[in-house]
């Protein structure tokens, strides 16, 4: 599988904003209030106050697949006499490979299956069998953390359904698991092989995107955030961030940053064409600020005393208004300043 792709430039950033201020730097002087002027005609154009809603994104770079390949390895007697097709849909009680032409089945579940069960034994594991033996139509006991005899008798008619020995005894090593339906990634193993040695890889059959985030950018996400992804044809389809892993993977090569895992769904996954393993870019709101009042960054202005102001234009006159900064997006920024309101005309020099 391919390795996801590293995190890329952050939009709207402070530090980027600042490079577009106006350099000269401007004084107020001594007094309490900055001088009016009539030399507005300096300023080539004006621009608004406007009051709206800024949203800060962060663009990444990752990788739309079936997420990581897990690996099935044999754990039963015999050779193995046959394997899915690769790209082949396994779904509960279908087999997953064969050995001595008996099929071992998939049943669906969290729990690693780790002990024979047999009447008598309790615990989640016998949740787990009993919920996928219901789900395959085999009745007459109660799904719980018991194994009776009912679950027994259950058992012995699924055994022979697979032309196992009717023992009402359990084998982990009869049933492959994992959480949900799955689809053949690799085939590894071969026919004549010994069952008990890799297999095959298997992924999901939901598509999703996976991404190596600089573990400095981890601060901007969280699960549930919206996010755009860009398709290599250059269509867009929403998505939105399902996991922000918490443990930082150590950079592959010198000089490189540490990363966490992040994985993107798409709900509608029929607008993702048949893209496998295909580059695509990310876009995740980070942040947004909602009713504030702003200007485009190019307003400001450099005030000698420190920090920045906007030049506000009055008919043929001018001055200039200390303001402070928030949040820098699409070419705005948020402002506030004495006498600084919702249609103010603030010049933007050329």
């Amino acid at each position: 599988m391919k390795r996801p792709l590293r995190t890329t430039t952050v939009i709207g950033s402070a530090v980027v904003a600042a490079g577009a201020v106006t350099a000269a730097a401007i004084g107020f002087g001594g007094g309490n209030s900055p001088p009016a002027s009539s030399d507005a005609g300096r300023t080539a154009a004006t621009a608004s106050v406007t009051r709206t809603t800024l949203t800060r994104t962060q663009q990444v770079n990752g990788t739309l697949g079936y997420g990581t390949p897990v690996t099935v390895n044999g754990r039963g007697r015999g050779v193995v006499t046959w394997l899915p097709p690769l790209g082949a849909t396994i779904r509960r009680g279908q087999p997953v490979y064969e050995s001595d032409n008996v099929a071992v089945p998939l049943f669906y579940g969290g729990l690693p299956l780790y002990r024979q069960l047999r009447s008598g034994d309790t615990g989640e594991d016998v949740t787990e069998i009993e919920r996928n033996l219901a789900a395959l139509g085999y009745s007459g006991f109660t799904v719980d953390t018991s194994y009776t005899s009912a679950t027994a008798s259950a058992v012995r008619r699924w055994q022979k359904s697979l032309g196992l020995t009717r023992t009402g005894v359990f084998d982990p090593a009869s049933v492959v698991v994992a959480p949900t339906t799955v689809r053949v990634a690799s085939l590894v193993g071969h026919l004549g092989d010994p069952a008990t040695g890799a297999m095959l890889t298997y992924v999901g059959t939901i598509r999703i995107v996976s991404i190596a985030l600089d573990v400095t950018l981890q601060h901007l996400v969280r699960p549930g955030l919206p996010a755009t992804v860009t398709l290599p044809t250059g269509q867009t389809v929403d998505g939105t961030l399902a996991t922000v892993g918490t443990v930082a993977s150590a950079a592959e090569e010198q000089g490189e940053p540490a990363t966490i895992e992040v994985t993107v769904s798409v709900a509608d996954q029929s607008k993702l064409g048949t893209f496998d393993q295909a580059p695509v870019i990310v876009s995740v709101v980070s942040e947004t600020a909602e009713n504030v009042l702003t200007v485009p960054v190019a307003a400001l202005v450099a005030l000698a005393e420190g920090g920045y102001g906007v030049q506000v234009v009055t008919g043929a006159t001018s001055r200039y208004v200390a303001v402070h900064l928030g949040m820098f997006a699409d070419g705005r920024v948020q402002v506030t300043g004495e006498g600084v309101v919702e249609g103010t005309l603030v010049g933007v020099p050329s």
